[in-house]
């Protein structure tokens, strides 16, 4: 079974500072879209801060978000990272260019 397949996200949440105040204050992964298009993939050891202090405009636009705990959080994001391009011809998410 794929190790993407295996992760335990949450619902895709609001992109608003009332979810993003409930999102954990532990090590994992995040993903934020707006239009169904995954805009930025992220990884941090405190991830409400890392969502928080995020400030590039083009993320700023997404509409919601979803997280993962994870304990080894680089290594995860490395493979959501890859697991992308190979779906999308190679390409980064919008937001990662």
């Amino acid at each position: 079974m794929n190790k993407i397949q295996q992760i335990e996200w949450s619902e895709w949440l609001d992109f608003n500072q009332d979810m993003i105040s409930e999102t954990p204050e532990t090590s994992g992964v995040f993903m934020m879209h707006a239009g169904m298009k995954i805009l930025h993939i992220g990884g941090s050891n405190n991830m409400r801060k890392a969502i928080t202090s995020i400030s590039e405009r083009c993320v700023l636009d997404a509409t919601r978000f979803r997280y993962s705990k994870e304990k080894d959080f680089e290594k995860r994001k490395k493979e959501l990272i890859t697991d992308y391009k190979k779906r999308h011809e190679g390409k980064l998410p919008e937001c990662m260019n």
